[in-house]
């Protein structure tokens, strides 16, 4: 029996989930909190993860110890306080700001199919993650990243592509992460066993 199932998410313990989907085969790690977010089908977050505001493509790798689409002050006001827009904390007499939650969520970070979130990542808001692409560990992505790109450190910046430009192209034609369950496993061996461009030269039409 798989450990991961295709109708609902694997949850470790204490996870907190708020407004949130998961496709098939999911899982999220042991403390791990995702507020608005989609997970596309086999995507899953390690531990301790922070997820917000985020739409995580299928197959998306995420490690722990991540901030993904990590919320910001109203840094432009004379305070940066919380008491500005979760007022009613604060004040018997005072409601939370709408509008603010409002903009806030509407801040998506985007995860492409099956990248690699390295441990202690931060992804900032409106960024968005290419297809294929890997940030590494402790970097701090503030811009978009490539399909198939290697990113790191803080600011992050390229570290190289993980292939060629044609490589690159036949891959995202051949969307293998857009197979249905039954032939990922068919083929399951040849993930395991073949290099980026045999695995292409076999199964490209």
């Amino acid at each position: 029996m798989p450990r991961l199932s295709a109708t609902e998410p694997f949850l470790h313990p204490n996870t907190h989930i708020a407004n949130s989907t998961f496709g098939a085969y999911c899982e999220v790690g042991e403390g791990t909190r995702v507020l608005n977010s989609t997970f596309g089908d086999y995507a899953y977050a390690e531990r301790l993860s922070d997820i917000a505001n985020t739409t995580v493509g299928k197959f998306a790798n995420i490690a722990a110890l991540t901030r993904i689409g990590p919320t910001d002050h109203p840094f432009a006001h004379a305070a940066q306080h919380h008491f500005l827009y979760r007022s009613s904390w604060y004040f018997d007499d005072a409601e939370d700001d709408p509008a603010f939650f409002k903009a806030r969520a509407a801040r998506r970070t985007l995860l492409g199919p099956d990248c690699w979130i390295g441990h202690g990542a931060i992804i900032k808001p409106d960024v968005t993650i290419g297809t294929g692409a890997i940030v590494a560990s402790g970097a701090v992505v503030t811009k978009d990243v490539p399909d198939f790109a290697i990113v790191g450190g803080s600011p992050a910046r390229l570290i190289r592509m993980r292939f060629s430009a044609s490589v690159i192209d036949r891959l995202l034609t051949l969307a293998w992460w857009d197979w249905d369950h039954s032939r990922l496993r068919a083929v399951l061996a040849d993930f395991r066993s073949l290099q980026a461009e045999a695995f292409l030269e076999k199964y490209e039409a």
